[in-house]
């Protein structure tokens, strides 16, 4: 089975979570509302997916004249991998980080913050902005931002639970046999379902973006630098306000994950991806592809 159909099976798992989810907190009608939500959200995200993420981080659009070297990489990098040239945003966080958002190849966007910008080298930026460019590529952006809203949908049925009570349904659903205690049940287990089918989805991606982003760059061991350096910085200055729902999108967890929450992140263990890009770039070095760059963690 290809990474692709397992990916899209699990975004099939998580729209049936959300449907029984429905169900489970208020009969026909929870499942109605969810129904509705989640085509709802699906069809925003494919059509705005874009605007709704820019906006929540408060990013703006970088013109050729304002980052003319920026932009340069980008059309570059594009160029190889044979797809449109996305636009360029900028994030007003000092926290290093990018993502790539839109709904596909020709209607994408990159988008870096100011703390990266400060923080690696431009061969290091080119690494990661190969890293975002692969995501678009291989149409990771949509499936991202649509898994994004679902699970977003399902936190929001789990607060209407909070703030509403159990039975959200008519009073026939609950003389039917609506069982209060699974509604419980639902509040408190569908977020976290949710958030490992996110991890299943966005832990597979990265790799491949890994790799496919150092193919487009010819240099992996520059996107193995810049993941370092970007851990770090990440430790040093998380980023406030992240939205959870959003939070698989950047090219490392926004915020700084110990002990506990190094479980349940959406991203693989930085470790292991910078591993995996030396190895790599060793298995290529006799040859004519990559020539790998020495960086010392």
């Amino acid at each position: 089975m290809t990474n692709s159909i397992k990916t899209y099976l699990l975004l099939a798992v998580l729209i049936t979570i959300t449907l029984f989810a429905g169900e489970a907190l208020g009969g026909e009608h929870g499942l109605f509302i969810a129904l509705v939500m989640s085509l709802v959200m699906s069809f925003g995200s494919y059509w705005f997916s874009d605007s709704i993420v820019l906006s929540i981080y408060g990013a703006r659009e970088l013109s050729p004249r304002e980052a003319p070297e920026l932009h340069g990489i980008v059309e570059e990098l594009a160029q190889a991998a044979g797809i449109p040239k996305p636009r360029v945003c900028l994030i007003p966080s000092a926290s290093p980080n990018a993502f790539a958002t839109g709904r596909g190849p020709g209607h994408a966007a990159v988008a870096v913050t100011h703390g990266i910008l400060q923080t690696l080298s431009m061969r290091e930026l080119r690494g990661v902005l190969a890293h975002e460019i692969a995501h678009i590529a291989n149409y990771d952006v949509l499936l991202s931002t649509v898994v994004a809203t679902l699970a977003g949908s399902l936190s929001m049925l789990s607060r209407m639970v909070f703030w509403f009570g159990a039975g959200l349904g008519s009073a026939n659903d609950r003389e039917d046999g609506q069982n209060p205690l699974l509604a419980m049940v639902m509040m408190i287990l569908a977020p976290f379902v949710a958030l490992l089918v996110q991890m299943a989805i966005s832990r597979n991606r990265e790799f491949l973006a890994d790799e496919t982003g150092a193919r487009l760059s010819g240099d992996p061991t520059a996107l193995a630098s810049a993941l370092a350096r970007i851990h770090s910085g990440i430790a040093s200055y998380p980023m406030r306000d992240v939205e959870p729902a959003t939070s698989h999108m950047f090219i490392l967890q926004p915020f700084d994950g110990n002990g506990l929450l190094d479980l349940f992140s959406t991203h693989p263990p930085v470790r292991e991806r910078i591993n995996r890009l030396y190895e790599m770039a060793r298995s290529v070095s006799t040859t004519n592809g990559f020539r790998p760059f020495g960086f010392a963690l």
